[in-house]
């Protein structure tokens, strides 16, 4: 292959340049203006949350939504440990403690079993749980709304990469007191970087958007009594966004239908296993995984480069990163092994099928080796 095939590359949808332009026209360029006011409703009128707030990125939402919720120093927070680090280290941020539940083998997302495990026989109550729902596949969400309910822990989704993805037809991040979506470069939709915070609490939202905006109070003058921060998504980047979400379901749909061409030509590999797909739930499918039993994942990933493919292995596990190393945890190995094994595949929306072909071929030829 000539072109370089990316794993996740931007997608524009032909409408951007044209909202762009009505934001210079406007002179709003700066986190103020109408097109954040839309994305925002978009956002609201796709997924069924009744109220959401445009910021800089993913993990600045996850960060407002811990402090929101009265997370400090010293205090434990819960987190899946098989996750992207963006989704944790706002627990750093507040001084507080993670601890890292491990995933399941059914969803590769946190295990119910463990978390109420866990629960059952920790000394201190944590003050919140932060969920992943894992290249863009729900997790096991009732059940673990459940279990957050009884013990009275307070439920954080970060569902960066599961936008348009649904659990009995509700949308991942409307489950839990505050979800969170990512429009960064690799996303199944993007504004170039930015993130949404949503919740069904309005109070909520409002206190986010105050801390977003440098924490000013409602004088004349500069007055300020609490510190707060530069999270607001700018004006121009909300105009890109409000035409990708024009498209979310035909990304969805293509996202589906890249999955299912690895599916259909990796079927005959019986060492290969892909990412589930929990019964009541509709992943986006943002990346394609696979994990091997037998073939080194590095040797196809060299041999994808051969042909000018990226690839890349599963996240590693935030227990096993030396940032992480004094952490508690409660393990079960599941996400190690998914780690050791395991390769996200090229899944751009603009592949062609004869791409997916072409990529399969070179795996093919690894494992059978």
């Amino acid at each position: 292959m000539n072109k370089r095939i990316f794993l996740s590359s931007p997608h524009m949808s032909g409408n951007e340049l044209k909202y762009i332009e009505k934001v210079f026209q406007s002179n709003y360029i700066a986190p103020l203006g109408e097109y954040v006011n839309k994305f925002e409703q978009s956002i609201k009128d796709n997924t069924g949350a009744k109220y959401a707030l445009a910021l800089s990125s993913a993990t600045a939402a996850i960060h407002l939504a811990l402090r929101i919720l009265g997370v400090k120093q010293g205090d434990d927070v819960l987190a899946s440990t098989f996750t992207f680090i963006g989704s944790v280290s706002p627990i750093l941020y507040l001084g507080a403690n993670p601890v890292f539940i491990d995933s399941d083998k059914q969803t590769w997302n946190i295990s119910p079993k463990l978390l109420k495990k866990y629960l059952l026989k920790c000394e201190k109550k944590p003050k919140a749980l932060i969920l992943t729902h894992l290249y863009g596949m729900s997790a096991d969400i009732e059940k673990v709304v459940d279990i957050c309910k009884f013990h009275g822990i307070y439920l954080i989704e970060d569902a960066a990469e599961s936008l348009g993805a649904t659990f009995k037809d509700k949308h991942t991040g409307t489950f839990g007191d505050f979800g969170v979506y990512s429009f960064n470069g690799n996303k199944i939709l993007t504004t170039s970087g930015g993130g949404i915070l949503v919740s069904d609490n309005e109070d909520w939202i409002n206190k986010a958007m105050f801390y977003s905006t440098q924490a000013r109070e409602d004088e004349m003058h500069y007055e300020h009594i609490e510190y707060g921060y530069n999270y607001r998504m700018s004006n121009v980047l909300a105009a890109i966004g409000v035409a990708q979400m024009e498209v979310l379901q035909d990304r969805v749909n293509k996202k589906r239908k890249i999955f299912n061409c690895y599916k259909e030509y990796l079927t005959d590999i019986k060492e290969i296993t892909f990412m589930p797909e929990l019964e009541y739930s509709r992943g986006n499918r943002w990346l394609s995984t696979v994990t091997f039993s037998k073939t080194d994942y590095k040797d196809v990933i060299k041999a994808l480069e051969g042909i000018n493919v990226e690839s890349r292995p599963l996240w590693k596990p935030m227990h096993m990163q030396k940032l992480f190393k004094s952490c508690n945890t409660y393990l079960d190995g599941t996400s190690e092994e998914l780690f050791l094994n395991g390769l996200c595949l090229a899944s751009s929306t603009t592949m062609s099928k004869e791409d997916v072909k072409d990529i399969c071929k070179v795996i093919k030829n690894v494992c059978n080796r």
